[in-house]
């Protein structure tokens, strides 16, 4: 038996003793080591994502490989591995061409199965879906790679291709925005960072944030961007999914510039938010949808992390227990959570 924590309906969960998983064909079971607590663990908890219940939740992983099915040549026990939320099963077509984030038939933990509040997880088609995490790389580190930080990575490098010299702007300072700030701030970009937490406008600034704003106290951030930039950035990201942050994204950019959405909406917005259209005409604007990334281009990410230039580890806020993961979820619904907490004790 394993403990794990169980998410039994909206905003309903427990910690229960549950069968160790069985290894699937294909599959690994891990013991995992870290899962950190992320903004869509709290969306699914929230019930924003329809979904089937019981489920273990939990999709940011890393951990140790205790077995391995027949027919898996990457892997073997005792190996360091990460989780990527975007598991993938190969054969559609956007796997077959490099985008297997895009899967027809996805593979995410906590969502399609038991994910990283437990003790064990059996990873489907373990030679696809998981990766190797260098010496160099803690497990608490690496826990912010299997989400935010690939997230942040495919939206800022791949998907809006920011350059060294643009000002680009992150309008919610979590785990993802974080991330982006790090990102955005190592490819050479002057970056802004929005939040109305002060505790994670100061990591922004370790981050790599030249300047922050203070949502409370600012009456209209986006006048405030295109005052400081002179003119707009060339970058806009919002990293919470609310209606509010993705017009000021959009308001903040100049002419020609690119929004980055990367936050998924909750229940209020249910997926639609109205923009300013006649702006983005008269600016030419651009809006670019992002999700996860493909697991090839983890290649690129880890390096720069095993070598410092990346630095998940300053994301971090504490290490705690199961039990204490409902009051983190509240403390989200308040934006009262200051950068992110890893799970790394799953006995209680």
């Amino acid at each position: 038996m394993m403990k794990a924590l169980v998410l039994e309906g909206v905003q309903t969960l427990s910690i229960q003793d549950l069968p160790e998983p069985e290894l699937s064909a294909g599959g690994a079971v891990i013991r995992v080591a870290a899962n950190g607590v992320c903004r869509s663990d709290w969306h699914m908890w929230m019930g924003d994502m329809p979904r089937t219940y019981p489920i273990v939740l939990g999709h940011e992983m890393t951990g140790v490989v205790e077995e391995v099915a027949e027919g898996v040549t990457k892997f073997r026990k005792g190996d360091r591995v990460i989780v990527p939320f975007t598991g993938s099963d190969g054969t559609c077509p956007h796997c077959q061409t490099g985008h297997s984030h895009l899967c027809d038939d996805l593979q995410v933990p906590g969502r399609n199965y038991n994910g990283g509040y437990g003790e064990y997880v059996n990873v489907p088609l373990a030679d696809r879906n998981m990766l190797h995490l260098p010496d160099e790389v803690s497990f608490i580190e690496g826990s912010a790679l299997g989400c935010r930080f690939m997230t942040s990575f495919h939206g800022i490098v791949d998907r809006a291709a920011v350059a060294a010299g643009e000002w680009v702007v992150v309008y919610g300072c979590g785990g993802v925005g974080l991330s982006a700030i790090n990102i955005a701030h190592t490819l050479g970009a002057r970056v802004i960072g929005v939040d109305l937490n002060p505790d994670n406008l100061q990591l922004a600034r370790a981050m790599g944030a030249e300047f922050v704003i203070d949502g409370r106290s600012s009456h209209d951030p986006a006048g405030e961007v295109l005052e400081l930039t002179k003119g707009g950035a060339h970058v806009s990201v919002d990293a919470l999914g609310i209606a509010e942050t993705c017009v000021n994204g959009i308001r903040s950019l100049r002419k020609g510039g690119r929004h980055l959405q990367l936050g998924l909406t909750t229940k209020k917005e249910a997926g639609h938010v109205s923009v300013p259209i006649d702006l983005m005409i008269v600016r030419e604007l651009k809006i670019i949808g992002s999700v996860g990334m493909p697991s090839h281009r983890f290649d690129a990410m880890v390096p720069l992390v095993a070598s410092g230039r990346l630095a998940p580890g300053k994301l971090m806020a504490g290490e705690i227990r199961l039990s204490e993961v409902a009051g983190v979820f509240d403390q989200m619904t308040r934006s009262a959570v200051t950068g992110t907490l890893v799970v790394t004790d799953f006995r209680n």
